[in-house]
């Protein structure tokens, strides 16, 4: 099953008019209106609901989603939305105020809770209580928002649910061949090499899934605060130290922070380089393989394992009919 592509006070005032607007009401055979908060979530749920739902993308690529404030456009999105869904207030703090106004009239999911055990998730080291909102960075976790989505659009559309199911296990089996392959990616990268140094802390379900031994960053978990200059010393200490070859800029972020980290490792006498860009906190360009969930993930374990001196293994057979669609040789 091919995975389906991605479809591509002012603000006070606007948010009541839409409070206390009705919603419109949708013929229960129209598609379902689903937005989601990030791309992440709306590829996933675009796939999962087929026909039934047409699932758009309130943050858009290269838009880190820890800033992101709501404009008087989108509050009119929001309000027009017959389900939303986003991941948690610690990846969305900007808007978690509006979508908890949004609640009482629009069936609103945060993936977070709804999908994980408190057990299952990762804590902000940091901010002690908070969780790592960046689950979508080990594939076999995010898989679990597949079902959560489904029961979510089957609430309003039950008739879909039978097709839904069958699209959810299809999906299930390709994030399940796309985690084993981002594992054996990794696992060629030599022993002390498999240090992973970006921007900011987006990377730790990643590092624990697929064996990253270290995973170090000069912002936290958030965006919110700015990188300081000892942040960017002890990073480039950490990185001296254990002599990693190439560190990573990322999409959402000014690289200003990284190319400082590499000219304050290189004014010590010491090598590293930058090794690429990966997707973080929102994927590419819609029209791209990397504006998928699928590519995005491709996109971070290729430029991670070649720049750490790992081969990335043969693409999953499975997955052949995804790489076709996008033109990429195995």
């Amino acid at each position: 099953m091919t995975i389906y592509r991605l479809k591509r006070t002012a603000l006070a005032a606007g948010m009541a008019l839409a409070l206390s607007a009705p919603a419109a009401g949708a013929a229960e055979n129209a598609p379902l209106n689903v937005l989601a908060t990030i791309g992440m979530i709306a590829d996933v749920a675009q796939t999962v609901a087929g026909e039934c739902a047409a699932v758009s993308t309130l943050i858009g690529p290269g838009v880190d989603p820890h800033y992101y404030s709501a404009t008087p456009a989108d509050v009119d999105r929001i309000a027009a939305a017959e389900l939303i869904l986003y991941v948690d207030r610690t990846l969305e703090e900007r808007l978690a105020d509006i979508l908890a106004r949004f609640r009482a009239r629009t069936p609103t999911v945060g993936l977070a809770a709804a999908s994980f055990d408190t057990a299952a998730l990762l804590e902000d080291p940091d901010a002690r209580g908070e969780m790592d909102p960046h689950l979508w960075m080990d594939v076999s976790r995010w898989a679990q928002i597949a079902p959560v989505i489904a029961d979510a659009i089957a609430d309003q559309r039950p008739d879909c649910a039978e097709a839904m199911a069958a699209n959810v296990e299809a999906l299930s089996a390709q994030l399940d061949a796309l985690h084993a392959w981002v594992g054996g990616s990794i696992a060629s990268i030599p022993q002390g090499s498999r240090m992973l140094v970006t921007a900011h802390d987006a990377f730790y379900y990643f590092a624990d899934a697929y064996g990253i031994e270290a995973s170090e960053a000069i912002e936290g978990i958030s965006t919110a605060s700015e990188a300081s200059i000892g942040d960017i010393r002890a990073v480039a200490a950490f990185v001296i130290e254990n002599d990693v070859p190439a560190v990573f800029v990322e999409t959402t972020i000014s690289p200003r922070t990284i190319q400082a980290l590499v000219a304050e490792v290189q004014a010590q006498g010491h090598d590293v380089v930058i090794g690429g860009a990966l997707f973080s906190d929102a994927m590419g360009d819609a029209g791209t393989a990397e504006g998928t969930y699928i590519g995005m993930i491709r996109a971070n374990a290729v430029t991670i394992t070649q720049a750490l001196g790992g081969t990335v293994p043969d693409w999953p057979e499975i997955l052949q009919d995804w790489a076709d669609e996008w033109d990429i040789s195995p």
